[in-house]
């Protein structure tokens, strides 16, 4: 397969020339990477550097768009510093993007930023939630209705090791390869969960099939094993960027990382056909995205 990975020269998170190449690039389902981008730390800074930073129990530190920190352990003056440094990191991963894709401009909408300190391959989680395993983003309780999620992803580690990632096929190929067998979506189904309040509202078929998606490469134990995936390692100092709804992977080891979820609307990106959405809609046939789209079966 051609390479997953496109190899970025940038030394600075802004004034980036933006070529259509690299946007078209992220909406293939590739990876940008940046090894030479990294994310300055002071000397303070580092000191926070630790995975007692988080309360136990939670999985990551957040700061939210109003500046308040969310999971984090340690002193008032630690959170305090640790909210500074999360916020410096969005603004310039917000810089990097602004720069990067002009095509999304004022289209991004922008989630809570989050700080990772926890060692990835010591985690204890199910193969549902195991993201050592690869696959594509999906969500089970937030339907998107096809919403983009583009992610920022820097590796902060002081001790020099990378984050290491499994990048596989296209997002069609995967398609192609598991729609068979996903189970077909039910629309008294996604009724009954919206009705729980185990969905934030009604779960459309893209959202289902996403899920299928999701779930089936995570469970194939060939797939994992044998499947077109090559090994990438992030080093400390490095950026990558990509839509992690399309692009297939799997976190396979590393500690403290920073990342920056944005959401672009569904049909904004530069080349809509391109998307998840499309490719599915082309597969099945028939809208998939709609509230309650799909065949009440």
């Amino acid at each position: 397969m051609d390479s997953p990975i496109v190899e970025m020269d940038a030394t600075q998170w802004q004034g980036l020339q933006a070529r259509p190449e690299w946007t078209a690039a992220l909406e293939a389902g590739k990876v940008l990477f940046f090894p030479r981008l990294g994310f300055e730390l002071s000397a303070e800074e580092k000191a926070l550097l630790r995975e007692d930073m988080l309360k136990p129990g939670k999985r990551n530190v957040s700061l939210g768009a109003d500046g308040v920190l969310h999971n984090a352990a340690g002193s008032a003056a630690e959170q305090q510093a640790l909210a500074t440094m999360i916020g410096r990191f969005r603004a310039q991963a917000l810089q990097l993007v602004h720069d990067l894709l002009p095509a999304y401009r004022g289209l991004l909408r922008v989630a809570p930023t989050s700080f990772r300190p926890k060692q990835v391959e010591v985690r204890a989680q199910s193969v549902r939630a195991d993201d050592q395993r690869v696959h594509v983003d999906a969500f089970p309780s937030r339907p998107t209705y096809g919403e983009r999620i583009l992610r920022v992803f820097t590796n902060v580690n002081p001790h020099g090791v990378p984050r290491v990632w499994r990048v596989g096929d296209s997002f069609e190929a995967i398609a192609r390869k598991f729609l068979p067998q996903a189970k077909p979506y039910r629309l008294w189904q996604a009724r009954l969960l919206n009705a729980v309040h185990a969905t934030k509202s009604l779960r459309s078929e893209y959202d289902h099939l996403m899920l299928q998606l999701h779930d089936l490469m995570k469970f194939d134990e060939d797939y994992q094993k044998n499947g077109t995936l090559v090994t990438i390692p992030f080093p400390p100092g490095s950026v990558w960027v990509c839509f992690s709804d399309q692009a297939t992977h799997a976190v396979m080891s590393g500690q403290f990382m920073m990342e920056q979820t944005l959401y672009l609307p569904p049909g904004r990106e530069a080349d809509p056909h391109s998307s998840p959405l499309a490719i599915l809609t082309r597969l099945m046939g028939r809208p998939l995205a709609g509230v309650g789209a799909g065949v009440a079966r």
